[in-house]
């Protein structure tokens, strides 16, 4: 416990920059995959008062539908646009004046959502969460890598999960003031979308007052002093030498002096098995089912005998759930390792969604059965924050060095929008098709996955970006690798003599 409160003063600057970098980053994303949910009745009704107002006609029930997909879609196209745009704004302007740029999107759209009701248009509401998307997927990527940067290795865990910390903090804080106590009301809900510009107000005032990520001032910019400068502000004022030789190292053994595009990254055979990785994880946790459990969440609870009224309030404590079992994988992510509470949550959570199976499809037999339910999917919700909800990003943000970093991250962007989409449209139609053992498509996927990484990735707890390339070069070379481990090997002769 000392040790700990040591390093909270210690890296006091450090802890300070993640808030800061967290508010306007995943959190905005987070919190625009929620906020959506409590008001959708009174926008739809928006939708048709206008309709009616212009044309005197209310409008069917089809085109309404196709509106409000349009309206709900148009935030993962926007995270599409801004996942593939935000390696080249990081390469013209770095990581912090990006974010700060960004911070204008999301505080532009909130002027543009709070009059959409007096202006009678809809179309400014597909509009905004087109922009929000942009302002999404731009600001989660260079969250992402930023907090990389920026982590000391005996914290990188904590560090690096924070991203996942705000992404479910986001959620949470979406669902909370959506109720109908708060903001989740008929006059309120244009000022509930225009909450974003007010996080995004947060970072563009305090992010001025941090510096730049030293790895991007010493690697990018040959910038030795200002990288100092930085490491003081955020890691406490000593002697940071070993750091610096480190990235000193790690700069050495760049192929280039330009970061690498996403076809250099995927014609890299140095990193090819990298990249396996990152395509295992990503799409693990687009089609692990934990959208599915939020809208089952819903059902079970009404079937358990649960008052209407009451579900809204148990949703939350699922996202509370989420959000508690992250922030405990973050103080667990040093200790344990990264590859253990991965594998650990992957098991976990393919227990939970058979035994959930079981429970869903029997509910109607048992009257008790419902309650297991219940309880079945609040330890799915927390197996999932302890293992990859909080473990995949931590992992990626690990695997590639700095060159290539921005590259693998479009790559994320791209599988988790156009995932998120997919899963959106798709995922209602298969639900309606196979019920509640839509669960087993879920578990084939995660146990698959599971196996490849079992057997596939190396631990990165403690480990410089030179000593994870290493590990993968076992694979990326396999032939020199195993070349050279056959001319190391001592030949043995066996001399035998007749007697």
């Amino acid at each position: 416990m000392a040790s700990w409160l040591l390093d909270l003063v210690q890296y006091r600057g450090l802890l300070l920059m993640i808030i800061v970098l967290g508010i306007g980053g995943s959190f905005q994303y987070g919190f625009q995959i929620s906020v959506l949910n409590s008001p959708s009745p009174f926008i739809k009704a928006f939708i048709n008062d206008t309709w009616l107002h212009r044309y005197s006609l209310t409008i069917e029930n089809n085109e309404l539908r196709i509106l409000w997909s349009f309206i709900v879609s148009s935030y993962c196209i926007g995270g599409i646009l801004g996942s593939v745009g935000s390696g080249y704004l990081m390469s013209k302007c770095g990581k912090k004046r990006s974010l700060i740029y960004n911070d204008l999107i999301p505080i532009a759209t909130a002027l543009l959502l709070g009059c959409s009701k007096m202006a009678k248009s809809f179309e400014m509401i597909l509009i905004g969460r087109l922009l929000y998307g942009i302002n999404a997927g731009i600001g989660f990527n260079i969250h992402s890598q930023y907090a990389g940067e920026i982590a000391h290795k005996k914290l990188r865990g904590f560090t690096n999960t924070s991203i996942s910390i705000f992404v479910t903090t986001g959620k949470l804080l979406g669902q909370i003031m959506g109720l109908s106590e708060i903001l989740g009301t008929e006059p309120q809900w244009p000022l509930l979308l225009s909450l974003s510009g007010v996080w995004a107000l947060v970072q563009l005032v305090s992010l001025p007052l941090f510096p730049e990520s030293p790895v991007y001032l010493l690697m990018e910019k040959n910038d030795k002093e200002g990288c100092l400068k930085a490491l003081k502000q955020l890691w406490g004022d000593r002697d940071h030498e070993t750091e610096i030789k480190e990235m000193m190292k790690e700069q050495a053994a760049r192929k280039s002096d330009q970061s690498l595009s996403v076809k250099g990254l995927l014609h890299d055979r140095s990193l090819r098995w990298q990249i396996y990785m990152l395509l295992t994880m990503t799409t693990a946790l687009q089609l692990c089912g934990v959208n599915a459990i939020y809208f089952y969440a819903a059902v079970v609870f009404e079937a358990a005998g649960l008052d209407f009224s009451q579900i809204p309030y148990l949703t939350v404590g699922v996202g509370v759930c989420e959000s508690f079992s992250v922030i405990l994988c973050s103080l667990l992510m040093d200790r344990f390792g990264r590859k253990v509470l991965l594998l650990g949550g992957y098991t976990s959570m393919v227990l939970s969604l058979g035994l959930l199976t079981m429970t869903l499809s029997l509910q109607e037999k048992y009257t008790w059965m419902p309650y297991c339910s219940v309880m079945l999917i609040f330890l799915y919700v927390l197996s999932f924050g302890t293992g990859p909800g909080a473990a995949t990003i931590t992992i990626i943000v690990e695997l590639f060095p700095q060159e290539a970093r921005a590259a693998a991250f479009v790559i994320v962007g791209l599988i988790n929008w156009m995932g998120l989409f997919v899963i959106g449209m798709v995922f209602p139609l298969v639900e309606e098709t196979l019920g509640p053992f839509c669960f087993l498509l879920f578990i084939a996927i995660i146990t698959g996955c599971a196996v490849f990484l079992y057997h596939y990735l190396p631990e990165t707890k403690g480990k410089s970006a030179l000593e994870i390339k290493a590990d993968f070069n076992k694979y990326n070379f396999r032939r020199q690798h195993q070349q050279q481990t056959s001319i190391c090997s001592p030949k043995v002769i066996v001399m035998s003599t007749k007697l």
